[in-house]
This record gives C-alpha cells, sequence and structure tokens, in this order.
C-alpha cells in the first residue's frame, strides 16, 4: 500500500508540474485509494476547467488545507515528479484500479447470483470505462463521409524527405506511421536522418532526435556542416581550417539551422517509454507544430531485461515504436542495423533477412528502406558519390530505389541533377 501511495504521489507531482497530463494522461478520481489525493486530483480538474493556473498554491484556495493532507503536503508533491515514469505508473494505476473494480463486480455478482452474461457485460463495460471516453462506433465517421464523392479530394502530402524521387515513392513520412531506416556501418545512416530531420524542420515540422549513440554535440556539428556546406574535417578546428568566405557564413548558418526547431536528446540507454514521455513535453511546448521522431538506433534502445532472447527485446521495441507512432500521430523514424550476412555475399545490397536481431521489425514498419552505397565496395564503380535507398516495404504504397547524390565530406544529400 506504502508503494502505491509513493505512485499515486508521483502521478499528481509530475501532474503539478506538467498540467497537461491532467487531461491527456486519462486518469480518472477514482483511479486514487487515497482520498486526500482523490482530493488533491478534483482541484486540478476545477482549475483546469476554469482555465486557472494549477500549482500548489492554487491548489490551497480550492478547498480546505486539512483536506488536502495540509500544505507542506502539498508543496511536497513536485518532490515526487518523475516525468520519465509516468507513463509506466499510469499503466499500473489503470491495471491496479481495474483489478480492484472486478473484485467488487466478483463480489456484487455472487451476492445478487448473477448470469454468466452479465458478469461478462460488467467486465466489458469495466474496459470502456478506463479507456479514456475511446469512440469505437463509425457512425460519426460515416456521417462525415456523405459528402465525399461530390467534393474535390484534399490533399495531404507526408512530412518532405527533401529528395524528389523518394518522396514520389513514399509521398513523405506519414502520421502514425514507423518506418525504419537499415544498413551496414559507414552507409551514412546518421547523415540520412539529419537530412530527414533538416528538411522536416524546414518545412514547418518540429524535429525530434533521440541519440543514443552519438553525443549531443556531435550530432549538432553534423547538422551545422550539412546546412553550411562545411567539410566535417575542417570543423574540427574551425578557427585553423576555415576559410574567410566559410567564417562569414558561420552565423547565418547558425541562424538557418534554429529555423529547424530541432530537439535533440542524447541520453543513453533510453526505454521507448522514456522517449515517448520526453516527446510528449516538446510537443506540448508548441502544439501547432506537428511533431516528427528519429531514434539513433534501434539496437541500442535499452529493452524489458526480463526478456532473455535478444530477438524478442528487439521485437518488443519495435512494437513499442509503432504504438508511439499510433499515439502521437505522426511519423517514427528510426535507424537499424543490419547483421554481418551482407558482407559474405557477392551482391552487397541488403534484404529483409539482413534486419539484426529482426524480431518484429518487419512485421511491425509501415517501410523499411535499405541504405547502400556501392563506392563503399567497389572504388571502379560506375556511380561514386551516390547512395542507393531502396524501398523494400511500403505498407500503403509502391516499392522501388530512390537513388541520390550523397557528398560524404559534410554530409549533404541531394537529388541528382539539382
Amino acid at each position: 500500500m506504502q508503494r502505491h501511495e509513493q505512485m499515486e504521489k508521483s502521478i499528481l507531482g509530475t501532474m503539478l508540474a506538467e498540467n497537461y497530463l491532467i487531461v491527456d494522461s486519462g486518469v480518472k478520481l477514482d483511479f486514487f485509494i487515497s482520498h486526500i489525493h482523490k482530493n488533491i486530483f478534483h482541484c486540478m480538474q476545477e482549475l483546469l476547467s476554469k482555465r486557472r493556473p494549477v500549482d500548489f498554491v492554487t491548489v490551497l484556495t480550492m478547498m480546505e488545507p486539512t483536506a488536502l493532507g495540509g500544505a507542506n503536503y502539498v508543496s511536497e508533491l513536485t518532490n515526487f515528479a518523475s516525468p520519465t515514469k509516468f507513463d509506466s505508473y499510469i499503466a499500473i494505476f489503470l491495471d491496479r484500479w481495474k483489478n480492484r473494480e472486478k473484485n467488487k463486480i466478483l463480489i456484487h455478482a455472487k451476492e445478487g447470483d448473477w448470469e454468466i452474461d452479465r458478469i461478462q457485460k460488467a467486465f466489458e463495460d469495466l474496459e470502456k470505462s478506463g479507456s479514456s471516453g475511446l469512440e469505437t462506433s463509425i457512425q460519426m465517421d460515416l456521417v462525415k463521409m456523405g459528402e465525399r464523392p461530390y467534393e474535390p479530394a484534399q490533399y495531404i502530402p507526408g512530412v518532405p524527405t527533401g529528395l524528389r524521387d523518394l518522396d514520389d515513392l513514399l509521398d513523405g513520412f506519414q502520421p502514425a506511421e514507423l518506418t525504419i531506416i537499415a544498413a551496414r556501418p559507414s552507409m551514412g545512416k546518421t547523415d540520412t536522418l539529419n537530412h530527414f530531420a533538416l528538411h522536416a524542420g524546414f518545412a514547418g515540422y518540429r524535429p525530434i532526435i533521440f541519440s543514443l549513440e552519438m553525443s549531443r554535440t556531435s550530432m549538432i556539428d553534423r547538422l551545422i556542416a550539412v546546412t553550411g556546406g562545411y567539410n566535417r574535417l575542417r570543423m574540427r578546428n574551425p578557427y585553423k581550417h576555415f576559410t574567410d568566405p566559410q567564417k562569414a557564413n558561420w552565423m547565418p548558418t547558425l541562424g538557418r539551422l534554429d529555423e529547424a526547431n530541432i530537439h535533440i536528446d542524447d541520453r543513453a540507454a533510453l526505454k521507448v517509454f522514456e522517449m515517448r514521455s520526453a516527446a510528449r513535453k516538446i510537443i506540448n511546448m508548441e502544439p501547432k507544430l506537428k511533431p516528427i521522431i528519429f531514434v539513433d538506433y534501434l539496437q541500442i534502445i535499452h529493452g524489458d531485461q526480463m526478456r532473455l532472447n535478444r530477438t524478442e527485446v528487439v521485437g518488443q521495441i519495435s512494437s513499442d515504436l509503432k504504438k508511439m507512432a499510433k499515439e502521437f500521430d505522426c511519423p517514427v523514424v528510426c535507424l537499424s542495423q543490419l547483421n554481418r550476412g551482407v558482407e559474405a555475399r557477392d551482391n552487397k545490397r541488403p534484404m529483409m533477412s539482413d534486419l539484426r536481431d529482426s524480431g518484429n521489425i518487419e512485421q511491425d514498419a509501415d517501410v523499411i528502406i535499405f541504405l547502400y552505397r556501392d563506392d563503399y565496395y567497389n572504388k571502379q564503380t560506375d556511380t561514386p558519390n551516390t547512395l542507393e535507398m531502396n524501398v523494400a516495404k511500403h505498407r500503403n504504397g509502391p516499392t522501388g530505389t530512390a537513388t541520390v547524390g550523397y557528398v560524404k565530406e559534410t554530409g549533404i544529400l541531394h537529388t541528382i541533377g539539382r
């Protein structure tokens, strides 16, 4: 019981720190066991409905302090705030409430000698009541579609990739879709991610990058290099190696990069629920900007260590990434490694079977893109400085290969012919 009380304090403390969670989390008054916590949550809801700020001072104006545990009790709730654990606590919170309600149903059923059908109906109603008002009927959807044949279709493209041939295949990155970009080392995975993030930002979206391998500083340096067209070797010491025109272009380059509205979280060993929590906070900072989430890379996301099979761990991670895309109704683009089987073949272009620790990756992903540079393996190639993007899976569209220009010294990708 003490652990549950601590969890309730953490949930309330996090809501005091991030007011949007009072509504977004789907928490209801009955979920709380502590009467004091019920009172505090009720006060928070009332304040929010009146469009007033929600903090420990305003909460104390809504009810007698003794009914809220006292002024010190309310003020100390923020010490228990934990945005990174919030989602997992809410899941436990909901499960425990449902278990309590199921026990009540079984007691009432025994006392009232209920029929099986009535018990089943009560359980079904319980599931619905814990679903935050989820609407499942398609009736209103059909009403909205009544005039569809008589009105011109509204074309809504996805998030642009900045590469014409790839956009022709994908029509941009689509909301609620998981895209996996897979390649062997040195193929340009991170440069590809940076290119997509920049162009999404310049198009008016909010790119959120979870860089689990590379530091924030290194990622920013790469973004500066591609934005300003700077050689990355020269970037190691701009004072010594930059020309005067390059130095003169430095501040305009930083200003241009700032326009992309990019966010970078470089914490190592993140779990998907921690990414979800961080992304939700960023998204609610400025809800008008639609997000797109990038992850570098799948195999180093921290998984459920209770699963001993690595394939199961990666499979769960890919499933959680897909759920995150659906929850935020935004594209999630995740980099992935390939296994070494590629190197043993004469034709080193990747295939589905090359996905490392594949698990459910092929099943969960809406789009899978393999990257390949022929000049990495074949110095005499007829296609130097190019990068093949093979769309091997496209759940809602065509597959095919887009070949783009790639300047590895700067990280710039471009449509060939431009």
